[in-house]
């Protein structure tokens, strides 16, 4: 960390971890195929999560511009909407589709994540200068130019997650969101180095959001839109450094003033690797169940048992789930639940459903779902312990598991066996199998607001990795028009 006297006023050298996101946006070439590939399955499985979120009333009520009637004609569109915004907006709005019902990727290290949030900035940004770019002669941007932002997004968040706990000093992981959209959207639209780092340091002196909204007793629906939020946010920093808006050198390193001091314990960043592709190439799935990561194997644990389970659910006298350390302090919840967000980040809830359903859904999290008393029940009745092999495993970069475990004893004396999932369906481990569920999950949520013959068409355009890659970003969300 650069030492600087605070009464000084002369500027100092950048912090070096701007200096680093900006030399990786600007100059670093991805000539990953298993990242592209990967990319690819994340574009379309966070476009599958956003037709799923507007069925939910609570998500579209939030859709469209902040003032009613300020739209933007030739503006960023909205997917499956209408809309029409300025960047901004619709970052937040696609940002919130994404992420209104916890089924979009995820990354787990010492922060938490879903990388695939940046979306919401990337795909508005690409939109709006494509649009642009045409109506002043120039080229628009492709999917690939999208893919390649998607990639690095993803990479600056989850390496900055791998080391840094912000949850540990009570900050929400979409701090990390805003970092990564502020970054390469400031590219996209055009901005160099310099544009970067003064972009990405005021995005540091924004601060964080606290995690308060993810977690008993105030766990509520801004979580949901919270992503969202980061990627208006940070094309805002974009739009403004691209307009020569200044920068702070020392946002982080600052003494007394700086993120470090300020936020962060006074401690500097650590760093695992270097930037590259990693994250995009090991990035974790949702493509079964719309619920926190560190439940889902607990969820599969549970419909292995529920043929066996179901019909003794009142002779049952206690459940065991064995999980690792992080399910543990975050989803590990009892007593009364307020509301969805509260449910789908209950690990209790989220085992339950499955024993007495033998699935579990985003309608499961609603209230009528919830009112059904054997719920409860066998929440009451559910031991959650910390497995220290799982939490190792979790925290293992060549495993990068999330393990969990169940079984269920009955007042009779007799048991279950203990089922173990090791790593979901979504892992990279897994991605064979997954891939075609994934392929599922995107026609089914299409299927749901378009004809077959249409979304035939848009599975095919998928299924062609060369020619989505040079449709253009204006084409390209023509495709997702009402």
């Amino acid at each position: 960390m650069p030492s600087h006297d605070h009464r000084s006023a002369e500027r100092p050298a950048a912090d070096q971890p701007l200096v680093d996101i900006a030399d990786y946006v600007i100059d670093y070439q991805i000539d990953s195929d298993e990242a592209y590939d990967t990319a690819r399955l994340c574009l379309m499985d966070s476009l599958a999560c956003a037709i799923l979120a507007l069925r939910f009333p609570e998500c579209t009520k939030l859709l469209g511009p902040i003032v009613p009637g300020a739209t933007m004609p030739g503006g960023a569109r909205v997917p499956f909407t209408n809309y029409e915004l300025d960047p901004a907006q619709a970052a937040f709005n696609i940002g919130a589709l994404i992420r209104w019902l916890d089924f979009n990727d995820t990354w787990l290290a010492a922060e938490w994540g879903h990388p695939s949030d940046n979306l919401g900035a990337i795909l508005a940004t690409a939109d709006y200068v494509s649009r642009t770019n045409l109506r002043d002669g120039k080229p628009p941007l492709t999917v690939n130019d999208v893919l390649t932002a998607a990639i690095k997004a993803h990479e600056i968040q989850g390496c900055y997650a791998l080391e840094n706990a912000y949850n540990g000093v009570g900050l929400d992981h979409v701090i990390l969101v805003r970092l990564a959209s502020t970054a390469v959207t400031t590219a996209m639209l055009g901005g160099g180095k310099d544009e970067v780092i003064n972009a990405v340091s005021n995005s540091w002196i924004d601060g964080g959001a606290l995690r308060t909204y993810r977690h008993a007793p105030n766990a509520g629906s801004r979580k949901s839109w919270a992503a969202g939020d980061a990627c208006r946010r940070a094309v805002t920093h974009a739009l403004m450094a691209n307009r020569g808006e200044m920068g702070y050198p020392s946002a982080l390193s600052a003494k007394r003033w700086g993120f470090y001091d300020v936020a962060f314990g006074g401690k500097p960043f650590r760093f695992q690797r270097p930037f590259g592709s990693y994250v995009m190439e090991n990035v974790l799935f949702k493509i079964s169940y719309p619920a926190e990561f560190h439940a889902q194997t607990a969820v599969e644990c549970a419909l292995k048992l529920q043929d066996e389970v179901s019909g003794k659910l009142d002779q049952i006298e206690r459940i065991v789930i064995e999980t690792q350390e992080a399910g543990s302090r975050i989803i590990d919840k009892t007593g009364p639940l307020a509301n969805p967000a509260d449910r789908d980040h209950c690990i209790q809830y989220m085992v339950a459903i499955p024993l007495i359903h033998g699935k579990l859904t985003a309608e499961h999290y609603e209230d009528e779902v919830a009112a059904d008393l054997r719920v409860d029940a066998l929440r009451n009745v559910m031991e959650v312990r910390e497995n220290p092999e799982f939490t190792r495993d979790y925290f293992d970069p060549e495993k990068r598991y999330i393990g969990n475990a169940i079984q269920i004893f009955f007042n009779d004396g007799t048991q279950t066996e203990r089922v173990c999932v090791d790593y979901p369906i979504g892992h990279r481990l897994r991605r064979s199998e997954g891939v075609p569920v994934m392929g599922q999950k995107f026609e089914a949520a299409l299927g749901q607001v378009y004809p077959r013959a249409r979304v035939a068409k848009m599975r095919q355009l998928f299924a062609d990795a060369e020619r989505l890659g040079n449709t253009p970003i204006n084409e390209f969300m023509t495709y997702f028009a009402p």
